[in-house]
């Protein structure tokens, strides 16, 4: 019974980063183990002795032993087995080929072109500092991958010159966003380093320590009685002021009051006149 199948169709994605892992250089593993276990090969002309450097070489099998016929006026010992060619010349790297117009090429073609150089890079630079923030170690980091991005795509811009030290901050756009959308301040969890944390938690407990000791606890029991007692002394004077001055002005709104009444049992013929001097008075009075 014969079965068909949907041939899957290859992503340009797909094939745009495995062509890029080829291009990279071979990372070296991290050994983190104390001692490096002997490793036994067996010996290998092609791979040992200098007869066999720049040649190529294939070891071939036959049904009779070969050292037999072998004649050391005519080749090296270690040949025996052995089947050698000359390399071929290294031919020329061709040239790069001109990319398409950016209005009038496809849109496959300016992904590659155009895209995928100046993107994989970043995308591979952003992976790297990400594993040395620690990253792909914890759950919970500071690191903001879009952050990066932006500011790598922005200071590596082939455009433009003199990006190389700006900081995300001072891009125009960002300050735009984030006038416009203000992010919450991070927690101090994310904020600090390691370094730091350490030396905030010790700081920390070394006063805890401090603090448990007698004297200490006896100056801390006084200061805690001292801030009771003396908790309301404010509160007292505000209200000390409140009374007098509550008592000063009843006691001038009466002094004016009697004033007004007794005045009123006289008459008005009897009742004086008070002006305040002014300029023509005076100067009536003088001539």
């Amino acid at each position: 019974m014969s079965i068909i199948g949907q041939k899957h169709e290859v992503k340009i994605w797909d094939e745009i980063c495995k062509e890029f892992s080829l291009m990279r250089p071979p990372f070296p593993k991290d050994d983190d183990q104390e001692s490096v276990g002997t490793d036994i090969i067996e010996f290998r002309p092609e791979a040992h002795s200098p007869v066999m450097f720049g040649r190529m070489v294939e070891h071939v099998e036959v049904d009779s032993q070969a050292a037999d016929y072998f004649d050391p006026a005519l080749s090296h010992p270690a040949c025996v087995g052995y089947t050698m060619l000359e390399r071929p010349p290294k031919q020329d790297t061709p040239c790069a080929a001109t990319p398409p117009p950016r209005e009038k090429c496809m849109p496959r073609e300016y992904l590659e072109h155009y895209i995928f150089p100046v993107l994989l890079p970043a995308l591979l630079a952003m992976l790297k500092q990400a594993k040395k923030e620690k990253c792909f170690e914890r759950k919970r980091f500071r690191f903001n991958g879009c952050d990066y991005l932006t500011e790598y795509l922005w200071r590596h811009n082939p455009k433009y010159k003199g990006r190389e030290l700006d900081q995300l901050e001072e891009i125009p756009f960002v300050k735009r966003i984030l006038a416009e959308n203000p992010r919450p301040p991070l927690p101090l969890s994310l904020i600090w380093t390691e370094h730091e944390a350490a030396i905030v938690i010790q700081s920390f407990f070394r006063g805890y320590k401090v603090r448990k000791e007698e004297h200490i606890q006896e100056l801390r029991q006084w200061q805690r009685e001292w801030r009771d007692e003396n908790a309301d002394i404010k509160l007292k004077v505000q209200d000390f002021w409140k009374e007098h001055e509550a008592g000063s002005e009843r006691g001038s709104a009466r002094k004016i009051r009697d004033h007004k009444s007794h005045s009123a049992r006289y008459p008005a013929c009897y009742r004086l006149r008070t002006w305040s001097p002014s300029p023509e008075r005076k100067s009536g009075v003088l001539q």
